[in-house]
């Protein structure tokens, strides 16, 4: 076989001289000239001034990230990298922050497809008529509050002097190969300071996760409604309705929805989302919508598909409930991140105990060197919570993990159950069943504040708020 044998087309037709002409010519001039600043444009202004002042002397370059390639000519939609919207604002492809030594800061951008080249008609990637009208670097200054330049000048304006670097690396190929050298210990570091100055939700943030827990819930009434249809369909139907309602009022799901009726319950990130919704089954529904300002909810809660509790599943349910009681009681400024899990446990490792499917003490269970327990409730009892589900993610763990709360933080609370089909240690009438009960918290000065509220806890309360929204 030749090379001529293997020699592939195009779906675009050859563009003449005369077309060419003639696409350039009689377009209006539809520049944005009145756009006001965005809300979070001074937000961004305070937290590039603190990272700045982290890294005085030192270059500073955060990439918004690339397309990412979802199968031969598609892309997945774009998600800039949380860092770059944080400090940003702006949720455009290519993108890429530089904070300068000095201070001086630049958002180099790919800007609209202008109609003086034949990129806006030619570029099925960034061309307007293809891809959809980006903004111009004016009305991204604009609204964003920050000087632009075009992504093109980006190399020569890094070249030059040998200036202290540190970039955010992984997210943006082009940007990588261009400050060249792999990745350093300072890069290492940038990264998980980037992290870390996230930790602490400002007010704004807040707002903005409340938002998302609204639609949220709103996306689980949703849900409820649509259970005599899901028995007719699948899990699949559930997964589209609370999509709808997140695309609705939001940008999207913050992550792949957990829809887990039946024995999937007890996978922990089941999100195949395709079995059947029985009668009698439990759902165990694990959803977040994420807002335009790209933060996101993540709430958890498990649903009798009849409306009713058998005996059997209301006890296993409220033995989850209590465990997320004890954990909500220990959240307040300066208590320990893992305390909350620790009380968790205490919790659901006697009520395995009461189950007898403990092999031993729960003492001893909860001793570090041993954690049998663990086979039923196997996961950590919750995560910080943000612009990502998992937020904050490569902050240190004396910083996180194995450090203290302070207000502002907002974090799920989340001990569950899981017990496996094919479990021959404990009883027949345990395999297959699944509890999580999960519930997104803002720490404050005196405590806690519940965000999830609007949700019933108890297994009562689910009934009747089922009853009620079904009606």
């Amino acid at each position: 076989m030749t090379r001529a044998d293997l020699r592939t087309g195009s779906h675009d037709l050859p563009v003449s001289p005369a077309l060419e002409e003639f696409m350039l010519s009689g377009w209006a001039d539809t520049e944005q000239y009145d756009l006001p600043v965005d809300e979070v444009a001074g937000w961004a202004a305070t937290r590039r001034a603190r990272l700045h002042d982290l890294f005085p002397g030192q270059r500073l370059v955060v990439p918004a990230g690339e397309y990412k390639q979802r199968s031969n000519d598609q892309n997945f939609r774009f998600r800039p990298h949380s860092a770059y919207t944080w400090l940003t604002g702006d949720q455009s492809s290519d993108g890429v922050l530089v904070i300068e030594p000095d201070g001086d800061t630049t958002l180099f951008l790919r800007p609209r497809s202008g109609r003086k080249d034949g990129e806006f008609f030619r570029d099925r990637v960034y061309g307007e008529l293809w891809a959809g009208r980006r903004p111009t670097l004016g009305e991204s200054s604009r609204r964003l509050a920050l000087p632009t330049r075009h992504v093109a000048e980006l190399a020569p304006a890094l070249a030059g002097a040998h200036t202290p670097t540190r970039v955010l690396r992984g997210v943006d190929r082009g940007v990588d190969a261009l400050l060249g050298g792999g990745a350093t210990a300072g890069d290492a570091e940038f990264a998980t300071v980037l992290a870390e100055l996230r930790l602490l939700k400002d007010p704004w943030e807040i707002a903005q996760l409340e938002q998302a827990v609204a639609t949220t819930t709103r996306g689980f009434e949703d849900v409820v409604r649509a259970l005599p249809m899901a028995m007719r369909t699948s899990e699949r139907y559930l997964e589209g309705v609370f999509w709808q309602r997140a695309r609705l009022e939001g940008n999207d799901v913050g992550y792949q929805s957990i829809v887990a009726a039946g024995a999937h319950a007890a996978t922990l990130h089941w999100n195949d989302n395709d079995g059947p919704v029985r009668d009698g089954d439990l759902l165990l529904l694990d959803a977040g919508a994420e807002t335009r300002s790209l933060y996101t909810a993540d709430i958890t809660r498990v649903l009798p598909v009849s409306g009713r509790f058998s005996p059997l599943q209301r006890d296993l349910y409220e033995l989850c409930r209590r465990a997320n009681d004890a954990a909500l009681e220990c959240l307040r400024p300066g208590a320990r991140f893992r305390a909350f899990h620790e009380a968790a446990m205490t919790v659901l490792v006697h009520g395995l105990a009461d189950l007898g499917v403990l092999p031993c003490t729960p003492e001893q269970s909860l001793a570090e060197d041993c954690g049998l327990h663990r086979r039923w409730t196997l996961c950590g009892s919750g995560h910080m919570l943000g612009l990502d589900v998992h937020d904050c993610a490569a902050a240190r763990s004396d910083t996180y993990l194995d450090g203290r709360l302070a207000a502002g933080h907002v974090l799920t609370v989340e001990p569950g159950l899981y017990f496996q089909p094919d479990d021959e240690l404990i009883p027949a009438e345990l395999r297959g069943l699944g509890m999580r009960i999960e519930e997104d918290v803002l720490i404050t000065d005196d405590g806690y504040r519940m965000l999830s509220d609007d949700l019933p806890r108890r297994a009562d309360d689910v009934e009747a708020w089922m009853h009620r929204i079904a009606s």
